[in-house]
């Protein structure tokens, strides 16, 4: 069951950061897959391809849990959604290295997303503070 998204909740910086989050790792992601969608001389594909799907999910549950701990009335079920933002950053920073290290263009791009990762990591500690 969706609810509508809290008006004051777009003005947020931490959503907004979450936000340009989801954006940046898309692109990054449809640029990756252009180098690393090819089979190999034995026939395997990259598995490589599969960390570059994984940013954009991780990215994409970012603001689900932001609004769901937003709303939350009870401070433990907030804090699950906070910790599973948490988890999120962290699995997101760890495959943004991991593609840093595939053979593509699109890698000079994952700097980016990982400082807009260091800041989003500021702004959370922020917000969290606040609920």
């Amino acid at each position: 069951m969706s609810y509508p998204i809290p008006s004051y909740l777009s003005d947020m910086p931490l959503y907004q950061k979450a936000m340009d989050i989801i954006v940046l790792s898309r692109s990054i992601s449809t640029y990756l897959n252009h180098d690393l969608c090819y089979l190999s001389i034995e026939g395997k594909e990259d598995e490589d391809i599969y960390f570059s799907g994984d940013i954009v999910q991780q990215s994409t549950l970012l603001t689900p849990e932001i609004i769901s701990a937003e709303r939350e009335r009870y401070s433990d079920k907030k804090y699950r959604h906070i910790e599973a933002v948490d988890r999120l950053v962290n699995k997101l920073y760890k495959n943004c290295k991991r593609l840093e290290k595939v053979n593509s263009n699109g890698k000079d791009y994952l700097p980016i997303l990982r400082k807009e990762l260091k800041k989003f990591r500021k702004l959370q500690h922020t917000w969290m503070l606040t609920l």
